[in-house]
C-alpha cells in the first residue's frame, strides 16, 4: 500500500493515478466475451445437455441433478450450528424490515378537475439470483438477493449457484426457495436468460459473480433484464479523525474479497496515512488475498485540505465508503453505502444492518445505488380523462401534436372530444 500526495513535487503523478482510478470501469470483458459467446450460444442451442456439460467440467456437478431437493436444503440447515441460524434469522429480519420500507406505493392526485394520475407498484413475474460459490461460501449473498425480492412480491425466485456449500443450501431453506440450481458461470446466466427443459428462464437476474457472470449479464442483457455489472470490491475510508486500527482493519477486511480488490484511503493527515499503511500491512500478512490486493491496488491519497479529500472521494464513486461522522453525509455524492464513524464497521453492512450489500462498483455509484426492493418492482403510471377535462387539456395536446407534425396525435383527441 503506496502513500501519495495530492501537492507538491508528486501531484502530476497522483493525479494521472486517480485517473486512472476514474476510468477503471465496472470491470473489463473483453478478454472473456468470446468464451462466453461460445457458452451462452451452445446452452442456448442445446439446453440441458449443454448446461450439464458445462456444469460437469467446471462446476464439478458429476452425476448430481441439478435441482436442489428441498429436503437437501432442509438437510443442510438442520446439520447447521443453531449460532450461524440465529445469525441467519438476524440479517434476514434486517433485510426484509429495510426492504420494507424502501418499497415504493401506489398514489394518485387530481391535476384539474375531471384529470386524475397517478402510479401503481406490481412486482416482476420472475428473477433469478446468481450466489457465486468460488473462494467463499456466501449464504450473505442469498439473503440479500432473496429477501428483496420476496419483499416485492416476486412470484417465482430462482437460485443459481455451483457446488453451493452447505451454508448456502441452509439460508435457501430458510428463505423458502423451491428453485435452487447446482450451476454457476456464463452457463447459469444463459439457463437464467434463454431457459432449458430444466430451468424456465426469468424476467430479470441480480447478484455478482466473476468475470464470466459478469460478461454474460452485459450480454443478455438485451433480452432480459440485470441489475448491474459488479467487478472487484472497492473500499474508500475518507477520514481526519479515524483510529488508524479500525481503518486499517477495514481496508483488509474488503481486500481479502479479491486479489483485485479496490483499498483506499484519504485524508489531509500524513501522520493517520502512515500509521494506516503500516497497520494494514501488519494485518495483511497472514492473508493471501488481502495482501495481494494491498500490494497491488491499494493507496492512501494525501491532500492538501478536508474539501480537497471530499472532491476526491466523489470523483472516484466507491462501493463501499467510510466517513468520520453524520456531518460528512452533507458532501457525499457518490458512492454505492455509506458506513459512518468508528463503531461502524463494513463488515456490519455485508451481513446484519439490512442495507444490501449488492453494490455499484467501477464508478457506478455515480448513476445508482446498491440493489434493492426497487430493483424488482416495476412502477406503472396511470392517467384517467373525464369528458370536461379532455375538452379543457385537450387543445394543449392538439397544439402540441401539430407542431411536431403528428396529424393522427391530434385527430385521436380531436375525436373524442366531438
Amino acid at each position: 500500500m503506496k502513500i501519495l500526495k495530492t501537492f507538491g513535487e508528486n501531484a502530476n503523478a497522483t493525479e494521472g493515478c486517480i485517473r486512472q482510478l476514474e476510468g477503471r470501469g465496472a470491470t473489463n470483458t473483453a478478454k472473456v466475451d468470446a468464451t462466453v459467446r461460445e457458452i451462452l450460444a451452445a446452452v442456448r442451442e442445446r439446453g440441458d445437455a449443454a448446461l450439464r456439460e458445462y456444469a460437469a467440467r467446471l462446476d464439478e456437478l458429476g452425476d448430481q441433478p441439478l435441482l436442489v431437493s428441498r429436503q437437501e436444503m432442509q438437510r443442510a440447515w438442520e446439520s447447521t450450528s443453531e449460532e450461524l441460524r440465529a445469525a441467519m434469522r438476524l440479517a434476514q429480519a434486517n433485510i426484509r424490515t429495510f426492504a420494507e420500507r424502501q418499497l415504493p406505493h401506489a398514489w394518485s392526485f387530481r391535476p384539474t378537475e375531471g384529470m386524475e394520475v397517478g402510479q401503481i407498484v406490481r412486482p416482476l413475474g420472475s428473477v433469478g439470483c446468481y450466489v457465486p460459490g468460488g473462494r467463499y461460501p456466501l449464504p450473505s449473498t442469498l439473503l440479500m438477493t432473496v429477501t428483496p425480492a420476496q419483499v416485492a412480491g416476486v412470484e417465482r425466485i430462482v437460485v443459481c449457484s455451483p457446488k453451493p456449500a452447505q451454508e448456502t443450501l441452509a439460508a435457501a431453506y430458510l428463505c423458502g426457495i423451491n428453485e435452487f440450481y447446482r450451476v454457476g458461470g456464463a452457463q447459469a446466466i444463459a439457463a437464467l436468460a434463454y431457459g432449458t427443459d430444466t430451468v424456465s428462464p426469468v424476467d430479470k437476474i441480480v447478484g455478482p459473480g466473476n468475470l464470466y457472470v459478469t460478461a454474460a449479464k452485459a450480454i443478455v442483457s438485451a433480452e432480459t433484464g440485470v441489475d448491474m455489472p459488479a467487478g472487484p470490491t472497492e473500499i474508500v475510508v475518507t477520514s481526519e479523525a479515524g483510529d488508524a486500527n479500525g481503518i486499517a482493519a477495514d481496508l483488509v477486511a474488503q481486500a481479502e474479497h479479491d486479489p483485485e480488490a479496490l483499498a483506499i484511503l484519504i485524508t489531509s493527515k500524513p501522520q493517520l496515512a502512515e500509521e494506516v499503511v503500516l497497520e494494514a500491512k501488519r494485518l495483511a500478512e497472514d492473508n493471501a488475498v488481502a495482501h495481494q490486493s494491498l500490494s497491488a491496488h491499494a493507496v492512501a491519497f494525501v491532500t492538501s485540505s478536508p474539501e480537497e479529500a471530499h472532491a476526491l472521494t466523489n470523483r472516484l464513486a466507491p462501493e463501499h465508503l467510510t466517513i468520520d461522522t453524520g456531518a460528512d453525509l452533507r458532501w457525499v455524492k457518490n458512492a454505492g453505502s455509506v458506513f459512518v464513524g468508528h463503531h461502524t464497521p463494513q463488515s456490519m453492512g455485508d451481513y446484519v444492518s439490512g442495507p444490501n450489500h449488492v453494490l455499484p462498483t467501477g464508478r457506478n455509484g455515480r448513476i445508482r445505488g446498491g440493489l434493492s426492493v426497487l430493483d424488482f418492482v416495476k412502477v406503472i403510471t396511470v392517467q384517467q380523462y373525464t369528458r370536461e377535462a379532455l375538452r379543457e387539456v385537450g387543445p394543449h395536446t392538439i397544439a402540441l401534436a401539430e407542431a411536431e407534425g403528428l396529424k393522427a396525435h391530434a385527430e385521436s383527441v380531436r375525436v373524442r372530444m366531438r
